[in-house]
């Protein structure tokens, strides 16, 4: 009797322990903390490429090699109703980065579509006017590096050139207020 009260118990404690690193596999960004290494798709059009300030060479670009300090990454899906209605609000934030001078080339804005291809990127950049790269991840890999989080999400990043890059906002759902988001990220960034 005694022996199947151990093994219960060390089986319990091991189901614990694998449901807690499963669980910590899966949480988000936390700010304070390095943001995962992120394998992109580098973007296949010219405006993209400048607008992140990379060449055209490779299939492929990591966060660092973003020529800014800030990097705003929008988790999305083409599918997603909130993703669709907050697109507005998301070209407006983009808009009031690019039209000042002291953020525009500080702070970048990319977009990945989690679980959407190429073509499914594309069909939302241009029913929605999306003037800011939007990167597929067809495969989730990029969803699952950063906890399978639900749509829409947002981290934010400081760019540190050999990588670590902190992370200085991690939040899920709509941006409600752009402005008060906008100077929440300068703040926490140091930009001004």
């Amino acid at each position: 009797m005694e022996r199947r009260i151990s093994w219960l118990c060390v089986f319990i404690l091991i189901a614990f322990m694998a449901t807690a690193a499963f669980a910590a596999e899966k949480s988000p960004p936390k700010v304070g903390t390095s943001l995962p290494e992120l394998e992109l798709l580098r973007p296949d059009n010219s405006v993209d490429l400048k607008y992140l300030g990379l060449s055209s060479g490779g299939k492929t670009f990591k966060l660092n090699q973003i020529k800014a300090k800030i990097a705003i990454i929008q988790i999305y899906s083409m599918y997603c109703p909130y993703c669709q209605a907050d697109a507005p609000n998301i070209n407006r934030l983009y808009g009031l980065i690019e039209n000042n001078p002291a953020l525009k080339d500080k702070i970048k804005m990319i977009g990945i579509g989690a679980g959407n291809t190429s073509f499914e990127v594309g069909t939302y950049k241009r029913k929605y006017a999306v003037a800011f790269p939007l990167i597929p991840d067809e495969d989730y890999k990029i969803h699952k590096i950063l906890g399978e989080v639900r749509t829409p999400y947002f981290i934010v990043a400081k760019i540190a050139a050999g990588g670590g890059n902190e992370v200085i906002y991690s939040r899920l759902g709509a941006l409600e207020n752009i402005d008060l988001f906008l100077a929440q990220i300068v703040k926490s960034a140091g930009l001004k």
